[in-house]
């Protein structure tokens, strides 16, 4: 009598089924690949993916995916294509249109308008040579897979690989662009992503509002400049370089005759600085070594540039 496959035996057979899927897909990468990716670099327009049922969830995926990375690009439904929509695909436009079977009823107004307006069509399915592969420019057919459902009827392998195959022309385009981190953050200032990305320059203080002592300042005036600036340090300076900074700690060590003596006397020399392009959160890493809750930002001679505080990096998101 046999036993029953537990949860975790399903799983693995559906990891390993696709996983073999994705395999085959590298392996035998689609000829027209190179040519495709060559296309859709030179549209002015966008890149419009469709797709019908669950291709058309990968499709969203894939135009999300692209404009994210450089790649202007759109999904339209088709059903909505058809009652209106179509107005959204210019003949500046390229088209990737997906369906594993190639015989989607519901994309034949989109093909037929391509056509009438010569717009670019790659297809993406299992059947090169259905009614889509047919009338497509580039085809990226899928590896003929099982599906990974039990049944062969349910979209597992087939979306995996489309979704994996989209991700290969996103990423493709995205280097071949030249994109690169500081363009990420232009599309992603919002979320988990835009705070990673952030640089101390995004969120430092400077000018004015610096706190800034010379090295013979009194340190009745070195506690007047801290307390009005609000930060809990000063940056000695010498001829606009940082050469050294005055904390509370420094003040708790000098307590006793602190009135008595000047900023050089206090301040603690060659601190620790960050560079205004550094990301915030390497600046969060060295404040959390050094135990330290604000960094001095400087550039590449030592020149103060500008100061960033624990709490501009608590507001951006990134602790």
């Amino acid at each position: 009598m046999s036993t029953a496959p537990t949860p975790s035996d399903i799983a693995r057979d559906v990891l390993s089924i696709e996983a073999d899927a994705l395999t085959q897909l590298r392996e035998g990468l689609p000829a027209a690949f190179d040519d495709c990716v060559q296309m859709l670099l030179q549209v002015q327009g966008r890149v419009v993916v469709s797709g019908m049922g669950k291709s058309g969830h990968i499709a969203a995926k894939i135009a999300a995916t692209m404009a994210s990375t450089g790649t202007p690009a759109q999904y339209v439904h088709p059903g909505e294509a058809s009652h209106g929509d179509l107005g959204m695909i210019t003949g500046a436009d390229a088209l990737i249109l997906i369906s594993n079977s190639g015989e989607t009823r519901e994309l034949a107004d989109i093909i037929a308008h391509a056509k009438r307006f010569a717009i670019p069509l790659v297809a993406i399915t299992k059947n090169p040579d259905g009614t889509l592969g047919r009338q497509a420019d580039h085809v990226l057919p899928l590896p003929n897979a099982p599906e990974a459902c039990g049944i062969g009827m349910a979209p597992t392998t087939s979306t995996t690989c489309t979704a994996a195959l989209g991700d290969a022309l996103a990423v493709a385009l995205m280097r071949l662009r030249g994109f690169e981190k500081d363009n990420f953050l232009a599309f992603h200032p919002g979320g988990t992503l835009g705070a990673q990305l952030l640089t101390v320059s995004a969120v430092m203080h400077k000018g004015d509002d610096l706190p800034v002592v010379h090295a013979q300042t009194p340190m009745s005036e070195a506690l007047l400049e801290m307390t009005a600036k609000g930060f809990g340090v000063a940056a000695m300076i010498e001829n606009g370089k940082l050469i050294g900074v005055i904390t509370d700690g420094d003040l708790r060590r000098n307590m006793a005759d602190l009135m008595s003596r000047t900023a050089s006397q206090v301040a603690t020399l060659d601190p620790r600085t960050i560079t205004p392009q550094a990301l915030l959160s390497e600046a969060l890493g060295v404040m959390n070594t050094s135990q330290i809750s604000a960094l001095f930002a400087v550039d590449a001679d030592g020149t103060l540039q500008g100061l960033v505080h624990i709490h501009d990096i608590l507001r951006a998101g990134v602790a």
